[in-house]
């Protein structure tokens, strides 16, 4: 059992990152990359939505919408199509809390992260976690693990890319380079460098 959550954890953060692996919520990833101020409230905001929303999608799933549910038992409806929309629903919700939050709490924080916070509900990231689980047929809390680790993932990802990016501020780039070009390049590098860990777990 153990073994299962270590490999849980390896493999969302390390092997099958979301952002360096899977090429999931590439659109934050560029976005707020270009300070790590910037990129570690976003990394926060992740984290926080992408556990909630892995620990609420999994447990309308186990309850309600899967095959194998207690209400689809109880009444023989099967309610597995109701997946992704249930889930966009739960996302957008908990979304709309962590803007409230920040905005009342951190305003200039709020304002750095823009357009990009509200992007997380349609961030493929936090629902590619919560149909994963389904896929998977994951229980609650090896579902809120994985959507925690793969949260992580993407917030260890964003942070060594800002931080690149600042330095790259200060760099001498050929003109053709300079801006976008330079920041992709960087995130294949990045990419490839991840590719190291492929291997690490099954």
């Amino acid at each position: 059992m153990l073994s299962e959550y270590l490999a849980i954890t390896v493999g969302a953060i390390l092997v099958n990152n979301f952002v360096l692996a899977k090429f999931l919520g590439i659109c934050p990833f560029l976005g707020v990359s270009k300070k790590t101020s910037t990129a570690l409230g976003m990394a926060g905001a992740v984290v926080f939505v992408l556990t909630l929303a892995t620990f609420a999608t999994s447990l309308t799933c186990n309850l309600l919408l899967s095959a194998e549910s207690p209400f689809a038992r109880a009444t023989g409806f099967n309610l597995e199509y109701l997946q992704t929309l249930v889930f966009i629903v739960v996302i957008a919700a908990l979304v709309q809390v962590v803007e409230i939050i920040l905005q009342k709490l951190s305003p200039g924080l709020y304002s750095a992260l823009g357009i990009y916070l509200p992007l997380i509900t349609t961030n493929c990231a936090v629902l590619g976690a919560a149909v994963i689980n389904a896929k998977l047929a994951r229980g609650v809390l090896q579902s809120t693990i994985f959507g925690f680790c793969s949260a992580v993932g993407f917030s260890l990802a964003l942070l060594l890319f800002s931080s690149i990016r600042e330095k790259l501020e200060l760099a001498k780039i050929p003109k053709p380079f300079e801006g976008t070009a330079i920041a992709l390049i960087t995130a294949g590098i990045l990419a490839m460098a991840f590719m190291g860990f492929s291997g690490l777990v099954k």
